[in-house]
């Protein structure tokens, strides 16, 4: 018989928790999972999920201009916000079940309500209930930053958004990551006026500054704002419920909603990780390469710690921690050549290094790039051009790094990235027969 109530207790169950629970209880560990909110974590309830269901919502806008052009008599048509809302929340909802249903079908024991950490083997619920375990993993992800900033209060994060009772006429969005262009491309096709706001002077920090350029360019010609180096001063609410935003530069910008997309910071204040010595390292867990902190009995996956913010990496981490601490098959994550992808309009895909990274780290590169404009963009008349990039080291002909901006962009790129993963060459590439007519050919194309 166990000293512990379970063998491993999971407090947040996003992707990653979910997966480290119902693996470890496939490995005949007994386990339980404690969610303060909605099973299914930032990605399924109010992330990566209904963000991009938002932006298939979007596309509509311009795939109806573009069908006049393809022999479709269209008419003008209005957007009805509540419908698409109301769908997306409807499928989160769903979705929320699936996951449920999942930690149901393996037995975890499901607790719906807050848990803090007491011990390096005990957690609290809200409740008042004290639960021991064998093993403690700590997956409650991040949470959106917020400026301090006078008025500040009166701006929404990507947690609100999905539920606005209404979709504004002008909005100011500040950052210019890539939940900032997401969405400065999703309000934009719901006809909202954008203003982005950014404290600094580029967009995507850390994307190959071609691809970048050319969203800006792209961005811009479409008529989203763009405001550079202009960090918040203050917001003030106006007496018809309008906003009136100051920034660093310019005048201020008169706006009907603000949206804050800064950043996301590991969500641990509160959670009573000092209570077990767990330390804290620039506002993140600490861990080994085998997600386990300087307390041996308790471990962190996913966003709360200082690695890669994105939800297939927490969902690895959850796995290898399963297999590593109940399946008896140790297993580290490969942080190398993760692909990526903004779903901007049009999206970007990239895996590997950067033009810049390429330069600084290998010295000898080689740099081919297709910049042209797609077969369906020619006939709908439409000028927006497609930029594709292939990054080799100098002296193996190595591609070591892709990076797009073009319509379905993410989806070659998934594809692509295995190449890049595996090692292959420039030759590889050349010697592969394009599929014609298509986007992707030209990533064998390249001269």
């Amino acid at each position: 018989m166990s000293d512990y109530d379970f063998d491993l207790f999971v407090i947040g169950a996003g992707s990653g928790g979910v997966r480290a629970a119902r693996v470890s209880a496939s490995h005949g560990a007994k386990v339980a999972v404690a969610e303060e909110y909605k099973v299914g974590g930032t990605c399924v309830i109010r992330g990566c999920v209904p963000k991009k269901l938002l932006v298939y919502g979007a596309h509509f806008a311009e795939d109806l201009k573009d069908a006049r052009r393809f022999g479709w008599d269209v008419p003008d048509c209005a957007f009805n916000w509540p419908t698409l809302r109301d769908n997306v929340i409807d499928e989160v909802t769903r979705l929320e079940g699936l996951y449920t249903q999942t930690l149901d079908n393996n037995k975890v024991t499901i607790f719906k309500e807050r848990a803090t950490i007491e011990g390096p083997h005990e957690v609290r619920l809200a409740s008042g209930k004290r639960v021991t375990a064998k093993h403690i993993l700590v997956a409650v992800g991040a949470w959106p930053a917020v400026p301090d900033a006078p008025g500040a209060e009166h701006g929404i994060t990507s947690n609100e958004v999905f539920h606005l009772e209404t979709m504004p006429k002008r909005i100011v969005i500040f950052g210019g990551g890539y939940i900032a262009n997401e969405f400065a491309g999703i309000f934009h096709e719901f006809s909202c006026e954008v203003t982005m706001v950014l404290r600094g002077d580029q967009i995507l920090r850390g994307y190959d500054e071609q691809i970048r350029d050319r969203l800006l360019q792209i961005s811009t010609s479409k008529g989203i704002n763009f405001r550079f180096n202009a960090p918040l001063e203050k917001i003030e609410k106006q007496e018809d419920g309008s906003l009136l935003v100051h920034v660093g530069s310019g005048s201020p910008i008169v706006a009907d909603a603000v949206l804050f997309a800064t950043g996301r910071a590991p969500k641990i204040e509160g959670l009573g990780l000092e209570n077990a010595g767990v330390v804290i390292e620039k506002g993140a867990i600490k861990v080994d390469e085998y997600s386990r902190t300087n307390v041996e009995s308790i471990y962190a996956v996913g966003d709360v710690t200082d690695r890669v913010q994105l939800t297939p990496v927490a969902i690895r981490e959850g796995q290898a921690f399963a297999d590593t601490v109940f399946g008896n098959t140790p297993r580290t994550v490969d942080y190398e050549n993760i692909p990526s992808a903004v779903f901007s309009h049009p999206p970007i895909g990239a895996v590997g290094m950067t033009e810049a990274e390429a330069r600084n780290k290998l010295g000898a590169v080689k740099i081919y790039t297709s910049d042209f404009r797609p077969m369906k963009n020619v006939l709908a008349g439409r000028n927006e051009r497609s930029l594709y990039k292939l990054v080799c080291n100098g002296d193996t002909d190595q591609v070591v790094g892709i990076h797009m901006i073009s319509p379905d962009a993410p989806e070659i790129l998934q594809a692509a990235a295995i190449a890049v993963k595996a090692g292959l060459t420039k030759a590889d590439f050349d010697a592969t027969v394009a599929l014609h007519p298509s986007m992707a050919e030209e990533l064998v194309l390249m001269r």
